[in-house]
């Protein structure tokens, strides 16, 4: 499944990842991990601790990723407005989710103070981010000033999450479409021009 160029640790977390993001914390045994990355269980135990050490390392990169690709769409020129429906209408997986988004819903992650770190640190970044987005949109007058930034920054967060979770239970990414769009009129209407 995972290409040959690709060294044993690298493949442990790409399958932990993967089943992270299928199964669940629980779901997840470290001999569906193994047979996923087509490693032995020497191997896994030689670079990994156990399953609660491979399982940080796959949450930190699924963090890691979740950002950077916020941040391609995000760090686009233009204004406030254009660079935050970048983010809210770039190609996505609707139907699969969300993978930060799905661990919020394992008890055993949200139980666990160091896998839930990486999930936290994740999305307080995305709400920061967004959150500069909007303040720099109101000190340019590209957005109203009386939007508070860490409010909207929770909105479009909660939009997309939501929006994940309605296009999942409906089988359709309608939902999850007509909610970015929802969003961007209500920003469009709250534009100074």
């Amino acid at each position: 499944m995972y290409s040959r160029r690709m060294s044993t640790p690298e493949r442990l977390i790409e399958a932990t990842r993967e089943l992270l993001w299928e199964r669940g914390y629980v779901g997840t045994s470290p001999k569906a991990i193994q047979q996923q990355a087509g490693a032995g269980q020497g191997s896994m135990y030689h670079h990994f601790a156990g399953k609660p050490d491979l399982a940080l390392a796959a949450i930190r990169r699924t963090g890691e990723e979740m950002r950077a690709s916020a941040e391609a769409a995000l760090g686009v020129e233009g204004t406030a407005y254009e660079r935050i429906s970048s983010y809210l209408l770039r190609e996505r997986d609707v139907l699969r989710g969300c993978p930060v988004g799905r661990l919020t819903m394992d008890p055993d992650v949200m139980a666990d103070h160091e896998l839930r770190s990486p999930v936290e640190e994740t999305l307080d970044w995305l709400r920061g981010r967004l959150a500069a987005i909007v303040q720099e949109g109101r000190e340019r007058g590209e957005l109203s000033a009386e939007l508070v930034p860490a409010e909207i920054a929770a909105t479009i967060v909660a939009t997309v999450q939501g929006g994940y979770v309605l296009a999942r239970a409906s089988g359709s990414a309608a939902a999850f479409d007509a909610g970015v769009r929802g969003l961007l009129a209500l920003l469009r209407t709250n534009g100074s021009n």
